[in-house]
This record gives structure tokens, sequence and C-alpha cells, in this order.
């Protein structure tokens, strides 16, 4: 399974986080696409628990952010999402 799922949810989030003016959205967002970003080149592939926390992550900040920013971070989740289908357990 490839992780070119999460490097596109990275990217999404980094043009999320540069398109919201809101400084503390902004700085989750990059915090997460950096995280995404590094489980995308890791040696190995994030299990459940990590994805489901980003998952929520992405949750809440669908919720606060402006239009924009929100539909952009509600295609990295659906990124993530697809990623996660294939993962195996749980």
């Amino acid at each position: 399974m490839t992780r070119d799922e999460l490097a596109t949810a990275s990217d999404l989030l980094e043009s999320a986080a540069d398109s919201t003016d809101d400084a503390d959205d902004a700085e989750r967002l990059s915090s997460l696409s950096d995280q995404l970003a590094n489980l995308a080149d890791a040696d190995r592939g994030p299990d459940h628990g990590r994805l489901a926390r980003i998952e929520n992550a992405l949750n809440d900040l669908e919720g606060s952010a402006d239009d924009d920013a929100a539909e952009t971070i509600a295609d990295a989740h659906d990124h993530v999402t697809e990623y996660r289908s294939g993962v195996e357990g749980v």
C-alpha cells in the first residue's frame, strides 16, 4: 500500500494553513501537515489509533475554520480516511 494519500493530505493541510486567517488554526494545520508528511515517508505506516487522533483533530478544525479552509481540510480528511480504510487491524 502506498502512502500517497497521506502525502496528499499533508499538502492540502499546508494549503489550508496558508489560507486561514486564524493563527491558532494555521499552527494546528501546519503541525498536522508535518505529522502526515513524516508518516507518509516513515518506514512503517501509522496504526489506527494514530490515524484516529489525526481524524479527530481534523474534525475539530473543519468546524472552526472558514469555508474555504474547511473545504480543503475536508478534502484532506477524505484522503486520511481512504488511507485508513486499507490499514489492517481494528
